[in-house]
């Protein structure tokens, strides 16, 4: 194991071997930030293509061109992080391989609207770029994968394996590009495929060869996409300003939409950071994989609720194909996916069920309900996006007031 608590201030080659999970102050570096900033363009590709077809009411095209776009973004970063989290040595090579992985995102952003069109035409599937992007962002991985492998011989075995399987699973996604097969059966491959990358980590690490990732810096990193994926909450709240100023000039609309648009990625932000993460994933190491995948929900919903943002801006401007009902429901729906996956994974972290958190969810999702009442009946969509920012402040409110006195108990219990 190597520790860094005095990195050598060039970036020449050195060894590529585990470090010490248990290192202090071990944060998010430069490089990671870097990396990081490119999947800014990735998910605000997926929700551009997403809110397009959603202003049309083509709701399934919609959803299932998301999850397939989000799981591929999200799946690639989860590797990377994870992998640097327990390999990273900050040298050249690991920055060139980081390099290729962010062109790899781009490529993959660039494929974006071609492969939401493709879905919604239903007919033929157009794949080729997005997941060229993906095999590039994999073959990097794999290069680094055979670099530990060689550098480390307490982790060959695992390298190896994460190096062969991901390689396997490469050629069956260039073998999709290759080949036109119909619609339906691509999408069944997409999920097939999606479920054999999942399924490599625990594959590669069975047997006690798992790899020393540190569970602070791998809780700091998935706080930090969290936020990279808040900015969709916020240009879409920009984009709903500027429709209802163009619209109406400054007006009541235009400051309702600016607070609840504010307050909505103010309250979303403030509540994923109640739970203690990386307290219990030091404790409980073994319960990752369920936290780690279960983020992809939770990333994937907040660049939902900005992609409903967006929505609503065109439904103002009278613009979208839907009415406001439907409008407010592409930001209440993704706002309730996300507060549904964050309790989730707050209980299984927990590894219990705490009776006023959970009446706090029960209470989010009532706001949530009535935002939806209050537009049917009448109201405008710039109130109901108001009343919706105020389903993540019922648990902000509760956690501060009580819920930290709850949470505090139980840690107490837990990691006593």
């Amino acid at each position: 194991m190597t520790t860094s608590a005095h990195p050598p201030l060039d970036h020449r080659l050195r060894r590529m071997v585990g470090r010490d999970p248990s290192e202090s102050h071990r944060p998010a570096t430069p490089l990671e930030l870097l990396f990081d900033l490119t999947f800014v363009v990735a998910f605000s590709q997926a929700g551009t293509q997403a809110a397009h077809l959603l202003e049309l009411g083509h709701f399934g095209s919609a959803i299932i061109a998301f999850s397939l776009a989000v799981f591929a973004i999200c799946w690639a970063w989860i590797n990377y992080t994870w992998l640097a989290s327990a390999y990273d040595n900050d040298d050249v090579y690991v920055r060139v391989a980081t390099m290729v992985q962010m062109v790899g995102v781009l490529v993959m952003a660039l494929g974006m609207p071609e492969f939401f069109h493709s879905i919604d035409g239903g007919e033929h599937v157009d794949n080729a770029v997005i997941i060229a992007g993906y095999v590039i962002m994999r073959l990097s991985t794999i290069a680094l994968w055979l670099r530990i492998a060689r550098h480390d011989p307490a982790s060959r075995r695992t390298a190896l394996r994460y190096a062969g399987y991901l390689g396997v699973v490469q050629l069956a996604w260039i073998v999709l590009i290759i080949v036109n097969l119909p619609f339906a059966l691509t999408l069944w491959i997409w999920v097939l495929l999606g479920l054999c990358e999942m399924a490599i980590p625990p594959l590669a690490e069975r047997r006690g060869g798992t790899t020393p990732w540190h569970p602070h810096h791998i809780a700091e990193r998935y706080g930090l996409l969290v936020i990279i994926t808040l900015g969709e909450v916020v240009l879409g709240t920009i984009l709903a300003i500027s429709a209802v100023v163009e619209e109406e000039h400054w007006s009541i609309d235009a400051g309702l939409v600016a607070l609840g648009g504010t307050l909505l990625a103010f309250g979303l932000w403030w509540t994923y950071f109640t739970m203690p993460s990386g307290k219990l994933l030091a404790r409980f190491r073994r319960r990752s994989y369920v936290w780690g995948y279960g983020h992809m929900i939770v990333f994937g919903s907040l660049a939902a609720t900005g992609a409903g943002l967006h929505v609503a801006a065109n439904a103002i401007t009278d613009e979208a194909h839907i009415d406001d009902v439907a409008a407010l429901g592409t930001v209440v729906v993704p706002v309730a996916i996300f507060l549904t996956a964050l309790f989730t994974l707050y209980s299984f972290l927990m590894a219990r069920f705490d009776p006023f958190h959970i009446g706090l969810f029960i209470g989010s999702l009532a706001v949530l309900a009535l935002a939806i009442v209050a537009v049917a009946a009448g109201a405008s969509l710039p109130v109901g996006i108001v009343v919706a920012a105020c389903s993540p402040i019922v648990v902000v409110v509760g956690y501060e007031t009580v819920g930290h006195r709850h949470q505090k108990a139980a840690l107490d219990e837990i990691l006593r």
